[in-house]
C-alpha cells in the first residue's frame, strides 16, 4: 500500500542546508511503562545491579513523552528545520510483534505537532530498544529479528507514511551489536563475540529488508545513520600501529560502510573475523538484499582514534569510540592487542579528544572513497561537559558552544572541499539519560533539571540559534 500525502499537512520543502537537533526515544521520553509499553531491552538491562551508573533508570527520562508541546517550542525558539527522533520499537510492538495503538498514536501526535510548527520530522525506526521479549528469543542473534523488523517498519509507516519523508532505519549499529553483544556495557549486556558478529549481520539484514518494504510502500527518503571515525596510526612507521589502525577502520567504519554500500564484506575484516561464524550467517541474497540503494547516510562522528599496535599497559586509554572509561579493558571484535594512545589534547567530560577537523578529514574521506554515496547529513555530533548553573540562572558552556561551532565550521570546510554534505544536527536537544553513564553525562543544548525537569536553554543553544539564522541570510551554513 502507498500513503498519499495528509490533507492537512503538505509536503515541507528542505532548505539549502538542513540544521537540526536529535534525541533518542530510550532517552528522553520516560513514561517506559505507560499506555502499553513494554520492557526494551534497556529497561531490563538498567534492573541488573551496577548496569548503569548511580543505578538510573529510564521510567521518567526527562519526561518528553508528557512534554512534547513544550519541547517543540524550545526547537521553534532554536530555529531548527528538523527533530531528528527515534520510535520505540517496544511502545508500538511491545513484545515485538503485537501492535499497540496508543504508542503509534503518540507518535502521529508528535509528527503533527512538529509539522505544524514547520518542522520537520526525522525518523529512526531502531535507536537501540529491542522489545526484550525479542531478546528472550535470541535478539539480534536470531535471523527472525530481522524479519520482526521489518513487520515493525511497516506497522510505523502505515501509522507515519502520510506524513514522515525521512526513514532512518538504523542508528549507530557498531555499537548496539557490538558494545551490547560482544563488550557487554550497553543492552542487553552479553559478551560473546560470535553472538556480536550475528548482531552485526542480523542488523544489516533487516536494515536491507526494511529499506526494501518501505520503497514498496512508497517512502521517498530512506537511509541509515553510522559512527564513522578516523582511525590514525600512532606511528605511521610502525607496522604494528599501521595494521591496529586498519584493523580498527575495519571494525568501525567498514564492516559497516561497505554491505550497504558495495554490497559485500571487507576482505581484511572477514579474515580477522575468522572462526566467528560470518560464513554460516551470510545465506544465498543476503548483501544483496543489504545494498538495497539509500537516499542519503547519517554520519555520528564525535573525535578521532589515534591507535596503537602494542598494549597500554597503563591502563590508559585515549577515549575512542568504541569504549570509554566505564568501558575500560573491553575486548575488540577480532582485534586483539589494541590501545588508543592520547593525542594530549582537549578533553570532553566522555574522555574524549575534541579535534574538529577529523570531522572535515571524515567527510572528505567518504565521498572519496565511496564515490557512489548518496548525500550526507552529519545526524550527530556535540559534547559533554559538566554545567553549572549560573547565578543569573544561564548555563555558560563555554566549551560545548566552542566545540559545536568549530565543528559546524569543519563542515563548511568539507562543502568546500567537494563533499556532498546537506545538513547538521546537533546532539543533543536535551540533556537525556546517557545509556550506561545514566544521567552523569550531559550532551544537551538545553539544560534539564531532572528533579523539576525544567528546560533552560544554554548558552551553546542560543549560540547554535543564532547560527542558523546566520546562515539563512546567504547559501551556505556560516555564523
Amino acid at each position: 500500500m502507498t500513503n498519499a500525502p495528509h490533507a492537512d499537512h503538505p509536503t515541507l520543502a528542505l532548505p539549502p542546508f538542513l540544521w537540526g537537533s536529535a534525541t533518542a526515544a530510550a532517552q528522553v521520553e520516560g513514561a517506559a511503562h505507560e499506555d502499553g509499553k513494554g520492557d526494551s531491552i534497556w529497561d531490563a538491562f538498567a534492573r541488573v545491579p551496577g548496569a548503569i551508573a548511580n543505578g538510573d533508570d529510564l521510567e521518567i527520562a526527562v519526561d518528553h513523552y508528557h512534554r512534547t508541546t513544550s519541547d517543540i517550542a524550545i526547537m521553534n525558539e532554536l530555529g531548527l528545520d528538523a527533530y531528528r527522533f527515534s520510535t520505540s520499537w517496544a511502545r508500538i510492538a511491545p513484545d515485538g510483534r503485537s501492535i499497540n495503538r496508543a504508542g503509534l498514536d503518540f507518535y502521529s501526535r508528535l509528527v503533527d505537532q512538529l509539522l505544524e510548527t514547520g518542522i520537520l520530522p526525522w525518523l529512526t525506526l531502531y535507536h537501540w530498544d529491542l522489545p526484550q521479549a525479542l531478546e528472550e528469543h535470541g535478539g539480534w542473534t536470531n535471523r527472525d529479528t530481522a524479519l520482526r523488523f521489518v513487520d515493525y517498519a511497516e506497522t510505523t509507516y502505515a501509522a507515519l507514511g502520510d506524513r514522515v519523508q525521512h526513514w532512518t532505519t538504523f542508528n549507530e549499529p557498531f555499537c548496539s551489536a557490538l558494545l551490547g553483544y560482544a563488550v557487554g556495557v550497553h543492552a542487553p549486556g552479553r559478551r560473546d563475540e560470535a553472538a556480536a558478529l550475528a548482531a552485526v549481520h542480523h542488523q544489516h539484514l533487516a536494515h536491507g529488508l526494511a529499506t526494501t518494504r518501505l520503497r514498496e510502500l512508497g517512502a521517498q527518503q530512506i537511509g541509515i545513520t553510522l559512527n564513522l571515525t578516523n582511525a590514525i596510526p600512532a606511528n605511521p612507521a610502525d607496522p604494528a600501529d599501521v595494521d591496529a589502525a586498519r584493523r580498527v577502520d575495519g571494525i568501525m567504519n567498514r564492516l559497516f560502510l561497505e554491505p550497504i554500500v558495495l554490497g559485500a564484506y571487507p576482505a581484511d575484516v572477514v579474515e580477522d573475523l575468522a572462526g566467528l561464524g560470518l560464513d554460516t550467517l551470510v545465506h544465498d541474497g543476503d548483501l544483496a538484499t543489504i545494498a538495497a540503494p539509500i537516499d542519503f547516510l547519517g554520519v555520528n562522528h564525535y573525535h578521532d582514534d589515534l591507535v596503537s599496535g602494542h598494549p597500554d599497559d597503563s591502563g590508559a586509554d585515549g577515549g575512542h569510540s568504541g569504549a570509554t572509561e566505564r568501558e575500560a579493558g573491553s575486548p575488540w571484535l577480532g582485534s586483539p592487542g589494541i590501545s588508543f594512545p592520547s593525542r594530549e589534547l582537549p578533553r570532553t567530560a566522555m574522555d574524549w579528544e575534541v579535534h574538529p577537523a577529523g570531522l572535515r578529514t571524515l567527510l572528505v574521506r567518504l565521498g572519496r572513497e565511496y564515490p557512489t554515496l548518496p548525500p550526507l547529513y552529519v545526524t550527530e555530533n556535540g559534547a559533554a561537559y559538566d554545567d553549572v548553573a549560573a547565578e543569573d540562572g544561564r548555563i555558560h558552556d563555554v566549551d560545548r558552544d566552542a566545540f559545536i561551532q568549530d565543528h559546524i565550521d569543519q563542515v563548511e570546510l568539507a562543502i568546500a572541499d567537494g563533499a556532498d554534505v546537506r545538513g547538521y544536527f546537533v546532539w543533543s536537544l536535551l540533556d537525556n539519560f546517557e545509556w550506561a553513564y545514566g544521567y552523569d553525562k550531559r550532551f544537551g543544548i538545553v539544560r534539564v533539571d531532572y528533579q523539576t525537569q525544567e528546560r533552560t536553554i544554554k548558552d551553546s543553544g542560543l549560540a547554535y540559534a543564532r547560527r542558523i539564522a546566520a546562515s539563512r541570510e546567504g547559501s551556505r551554513p556560516g555564523r
